[in-house]
């Protein structure tokens, strides 16, 4: 071999060498990224995500398919346009992360060192270790019916309190993903509604339990993409001794049986706590351009006002609620020197990935602000997502059919 020859021999393989060192591995860069931003929150066995990516083995028979979403931005989900506002609980990689997936990928998808975990056994190991929750409930099994129709019940569930707790963090985990639509938590301290459990909304007896007046009528919501929610240090949700959880569950129509038992898992203040966290929740009665309802083949608009608020407060987060006709949705408050403080703005409403969205830090409404929404509709056949075929006209309802208009903020005064 010549000097020449084996010049270029050594040249070649050291820029081989170099670009095997470039190229991104699994267990040395992918794997961080996907713990971080896939796994922990969503894609681990028992979360939301319909698949785990705990493993190499998880992630690389979806590579092609992970390095798409994440290109595209559809995942991580986070559907609020954070141009408009910030939040502290925002999901989103970097375009660096994006494209060490890409090039990953177009690797070959290389596992990097065996001297780390890439097994489903071992995996689990490096995940952060979740908060043990200090209580849970757990509602009795359910029984749903096949009979091809939306179900909504009230469920009745003793907390056995002994004394007064402060909840800093609460998380519903649904028993039935399938079918579960939504469920909403509230408190009772009257210690008078337990014949409520299993209770049918059409049932005329609920209308002697929907007069006493609860403690908390809105302590959480579930609803689908939404998650555990934590309040700020110092902050809690107050629960008196004695009182008992209401679930106000809808199941979404079967065609043949199922069953139920979800779960609520409360994690308590360990500081003391100086700010009750509170909730303000705007519906349809608060739309301006009433009736709210929504003309087949037409794609309406609703606007919202609320105010002027008697007194200043300040607002920690804001969910949104609609169905699947829904397509956009807008919030911000002015305050009497009218300056617009904005909440929220969601361009491209996705059913399936509805958030609490925590701000960056509290939002101080002066008294005397005025909270303005609007929100976009297509009830027309053209909408793929159109529940009703053909489009029919609809107002307010709980179905999957009807359609809501809702914000949900917690607070402190």
């Amino acid at each position: 071999m010549n000097c020449r020859v084996a010049t270029c021999w050594v040249f070649s393989l050291l820029i081989a060498l170099v670009a095997r060192a470039q190229t991104p591995t699994f267990t040395a860069s992918i794997q961080p990224i996907i713990l971080k931003n896939c796994a922990q929150p969503c894609h681990h066995p028992g979360g939301v995500g319909p698949f785990s990516l705990l493993t190499y083995e998880d992630v690389s028979k979806r590579g092609k398919f992970i390095a798409k979403v994440t290109q595209n931005r559809y995942m991580p989900p986070f559907p609020a346009d954070r141009q408009f506002q910030h939040y502290a609980n925002e999901r989103g990689l970097s375009d660096t992360e994006i494209q060490t997936i890409q090039t990953w990928v177009q690797a070959g998808m290389p596992i990097g060192s065996k001297q780390l975990p890439v097994t489903s056994k071992q995996t689990p190991g490096i995940l952060k270790k979740t908060e043990t929750p200090d209580l849970v409930l757990r509602m009795k099994p359910y029984a749903i019916n096949g009979d091809g129709r939306e179900d909504f019940r009230y469920f009745h569930v003793p907390m056995n309190l002994k004394q007064d707790v402060w909840v800093s963090a609460i998380e519903f985990i649904p028993g039935n993903r399938k079918l579960l639509h939504h469920s909403r938590l509230m408190i009772d301290s009257t210690g008078t509604m337990a014949a409520i459990d299993r209770i049918a909304e059409d049932d005329p007896g609920l209308r002697k339990f929907q007069r006493t007046r609860l403690a908390d009528e809105f302590l959480y919501g579930w609803v689908p993409g939404n998650d555990r929610v934590t309040f700020p240090a110092g902050a809690a949700k107050r629960i008196r001794a004695g009182s008992d959880l209401i679930l106000n569950i809808h199941y979404s129509a079967s065609a043949k049986p199922d069953s139920d038992q979800s779960e609520v898992r409360f994690y308590f203040a360990k500081t003391p706590v100086s700010q009750p966290v509170r909730t303000l929740t705007l519906t349809e009665n608060n739309v301006t351009n009433q009736p709210f309802l929504l003309p087949a083949n037409t794609k309406p608009v609703f606007y919202m006002n609320y105010g002027p608020i008697p007194d200043s407060i300040r607002l920690l987060s804001v969910l949104p609620h609609m169905h699947l006709m829904g397509q956009a949705v807008k919030a911000f408050a002015v305050t009497p020197d009218g300056d617009v403080i904005n909440l929220i703005r969601i361009p491209a409403w996705d059913y399936n990935w509805q958030l609490t969205y925590f701000f960056q830090k509290p939002l101080t409404l002066p008294k005397g602000s005025v909270i303005l929404a609007e929100a976009q509709y297509d009830n027309t056949d053209q909408n793929p997502l159109n529940p009703n075929r053909p489009a029919r006209t609809v107002g307010y309802g709980w179905n999957s059919t009807n359609e809501m208009m809702n914000l949900v903020f917690y607070y402190m005064k």
